[in-house]
């Protein structure tokens, strides 16, 4: 079974039919929708697809609503473009009309960047593909030299090297965006350009004030946010290593790196972390991966990121159900390196609660008992997060009652959402369901050895505190 889970961006390309349905099938565990792009009622109709989907698979799947955040871009050129030469000026003029743009001059969409920069700074647009060293500041006048040129067109985003643009995290477009997202019952938001954990905080007071129960991903986009990247993390549910903007803010050498201690730094704070960014961006045009791809993906899995995500390859490729398939095959195959079996995850600190003892001791007893699965009857998720935390090839089955755990689930690696209410159920009888479902679905057989987590009081938020270890046909009072 594949561990590492496979986020999958909605789009155009996902509108043609029959196609959702396909990526369904193809395995994407998470599906993505962007508020940078399109209508309200556009998401909200692929979400109620992606429902029915669910509903008729008997599978749950997460959404991720990913707001914009103050992306800034450049304004439109009278020609639709131009074509700027190394060594001329150019000028952003934040007084400038937003169709007024020429060889010398453009609009942009924050009109406080005048503020924000200084002589010497550097401008990077459209990914880094246009530098500009800016000479001088004259209140809505900034006046650049071009270091790259080429051609430049509408709309491209703009980035300050270094990192330092003050625009807040969280806009009035994020905020409407947020209102709905909240009624269409995401699973998580995705929250764009977030500096320090008062983004986050700000964040997650405005989801209380419209009653939005998702779960926050924090995107880590700016160069600022890695000064603040422990505080981040601990604010957030979850983050996002978002290599587009960081990479042209840190600089594309520094991004490795960073990358890997991200996602090591998110497993160690008991947080699940997404790789994103032109994983497989070749398959937006052709068939198969480059084998720097391949590589670039299973390098993210064998770090320990617990999902890898797909944007332009299944949002507007020709390919999205291949790009999905491709996905998948790398990431089954990297799975089998004995490096993302062994882990010393929190093996010298002390746990912070029962809960997290029993996780861990389960993985534990599972790890070297050679259990073939592992059971975790729960109300919120929590027990199976932390045993995620530690690398293994046993699947983690997390039985519950309420759908939006399911869902929430879905984006823990190595975690399998299964529908289970043993409200009214005699405990002992609790445990044959679960073993029963997974002798159905041919995952365990007699002899096999299965262990269960859960807790006394059935229903209870926060209350697991027993593990037993059965074996599939023989008694199940049998304890350790």
């Amino acid at each position: 079974m594949r561990r590492t889970k496979i986020i999958a961006t909605l789009g155009p390309a996902t509108d043609r039919h029959g196609m959702l349905e396909k990526l369904f099938l193809a395995g994407v565990d998470v599906f993505r929708i962007n508020y940078s792009h399109q209508t309200h009622e556009i998401h909200e109709r692929r979400i109620n697809e992606i429902r029915d989907l669910s509903y008729k698979y008997k599978h749950a799947v997460a959404v991720i609503a990913d707001l914009q955040g103050p992306k800034i871009r450049i304004e439109h050129f009278k020609n639709g473009k131009v074509e700027l030469k190394e060594g001329s000026s150019f000028k952003i003029n934040t007084e400038l009309a937003s169709d007024a743009g020429d060889e010398t001059q453009v609009g942009v969409s924050y009109k406080e960047l005048a503020r924000d920069v200084k002589a010497d700074d550097v401008i990077l647009v459209d990914d880094g593909k246009i530098v500009l060293q800016i000479k001088s500041v004259d209140k809505h006048i900034i006046d650049c030299e071009v270091i790259t040129g080429g051609e430049l067109s509408n709309n491209k985003g703009l980035n300050l090297q270094g990192g330092g643009l003050s625009a807040s995290a969280v806009t009035d477009k994020d905020i409407n965006d947020l209102n709905h997202a909240a009624a269409i019952k995401v699973d998580y938001i995705a929250i764009s350009f977030p500096r320090d954990a008062e983004d986050i905080k700000r964040a997650r007071k405005m989801m209380d004030e419209c009653d939005c129960k998702a779960e926050i991903i924090a995107k880590i986009e700016r160069a600022e946010s890695l000064n603040h990247i422990e505080e981040i993390i601990e604010a957030s549910d979850g983050i996002m290593i978002a290599r587009g903007d960081l990479g042209v803010e840190i600089g594309d050498a520094a991004l490795p790196p960073v990358q890997k201690s991200l996602i090591k730094m998110a497993r160690d704070m008991d947080r699940p972390v997404i790789t994103a960014t032109q994983m497989m961006e070749s398959m937006i045009e052709h068939k198969i991966p480059t084998r720097a791809e391949v590589f670039d993906v299973a390098n993210a899995v064998i770090d320990g990121t617990d999902a890898v995500m797909l944007s332009g390859e299944t949002s507007i490729g020709n390919y999205p159900d291949k790009a999905v398939e491709s996905m998948s095959r790398i990431c089954e195959e990297a799975e089998k390196q004995r490096s993302v079996r062994i882990s010393d995850h929190r093996i010298n600190q002390r746990f912070d609660s029962s809960e997290e003892a029993v996780a861990m001791s389960s993985m534990y007893a599972a790890n070297h008992i050679g259990a073939k699965a592992i059971c975790s009857l729960t109300e919120t998720g929590s027990t199976c997060l932390w045993m995620s935390r530690i690398s293994s090839g046993i699947p983690i089955f997390a039985f519950t009652r309420h759908t939006a755990t399911r869902r929430r689930v879905s984006l823990y690696r190595g975690v399998y959402p299964m529908k289970l209410d043993i409200t009214h159920t005699d405990p002992l009888e609790a445990n044959k369901q679960m073993v029963d479902q997974l002798i159905n679905q041919g995952t365990v057989t007699d002899g096999d050895f299965v262990i269960i987590t859960k807790g006394d009081l059935r229903g209870k938020r926060g209350g697991t505190n027993n593990m037993k270890i059965i074996q599939v046909g023989q008694a199940l009072e049998h304890t350790l």
